[in-house]
């Protein structure tokens, strides 16, 4: 029996699709209650905490501007003092967080802020102003917080924090979200943790990270989605052929230049 010149590519097609069938990538965040109708998760309580290096913006404020004055001065960041604090006008200063975990607060002195969140900083430090100040109002925030969103988004970045908490969902949706091609199963999140870089992967198909330490993220954070195997391998395909086409290329070049040669040698 005669074979028709379509069929072994039609064969071809069928075996690649049963192929890619089985290297298929989960889609939709959270499969495990993809078919739950209805129903609750634990909710975590979590505030970043302040590290040294952190950037800090405090303003106090009070209906007495004149006795909040002071605490408002930019001693701390040199650079800044042509923005005095006026007393109809107090500023937002920056404050850096040093090594020790300190910031050196203008009348307070130097103040230990590593490890609280910043509504424990500003309750410490309204009890500190409160001894010379009736009512005093603190704002404290943090300037710094950034994390990076990197790998298969449609938008890689950096992403600017404008807010005490962020999650690792609102990170991905501010990069784009992932592409069709991003591992759900497997979102590496890198931390700096107490001068160390720990680092998990992150399984977004299933619902425990809503409850996990890892769904609220830190400064700093670096987020890295890996590309399924479908680009993977197609990253693969494109470079083999590549290197291929290259190679006859050169081979078409080489021979060209030969028959060239030939040509020039017959005539003469």
């Amino acid at each position: 029996m005669k074979i028709r010149p379509f069929v072994p590519l039609l064969i071809a097609i069928v075996l690649m699709a049963t192929g890619c069938s089985s290297k298929k990538t989960v889609l939709p965040y959270f499969a495990d209650i993809a078919q739950v109708e209805a129903g609750s998760l634990p909710q975590m309580n979590y505030m970043p905490v302040i590290q040294p290096d952190d950037e800090l913006q405090i303003t106090v404020t009070s209906s007495d501007h004149a006795a909040t004055a002071a605490f408002n001065q930019p001693e701390v960041n040199p650079a800044r003092r042509n923005a005095l604090t006026t007393a109809s006008s107090p500023r937002m200063l920056t404050y850096m967080v040093d090594s020790e975990g300190d910031i050196n607060f203008p009348v307070l002195g130097r103040i230990h802020a590593a490890g609280l969140t910043v509504e424990q900083l500003r309750d410490k430090l309204i009890s500190e102003i409160s001894r010379t100040v009736t009512d005093p109002q603190v704002s404290v925030a943090m300037v710094n917080f950034t994390v990076v969103v990197a790998g298969e988004v449609h938008q890689p970045q950096t992403v600017t924090v404008q807010r005490n908490r962020f999650t690792i969902l609102e990170a991905l949706s501010a990069a784009g979200d992932m592409t069709e091609f991003g591992e759900r199963s497997n979102v590496l999140l890198i931390r700096e943790n107490g001068g160390e870089r720990e680092y998990i992967h992150i399984n977004l198909n299933e619902s425990d990270i809503l409850s996990s330490p890892y769904y609220y993220l830190q400064p700093n954070d670096y987020i890295y989605v890996a590309p399924n195997k479908v680009r993977q391998e197609n990253s693969k395909y494109n470079q083999n052929n590549g290197f291929k086409l290259s190679i006859i290329s050169t081979v078409v070049s080489a021979a060209s230049v030969i028959a060239s040669l030939v040509i020039a040698l017959t005539v003469k």
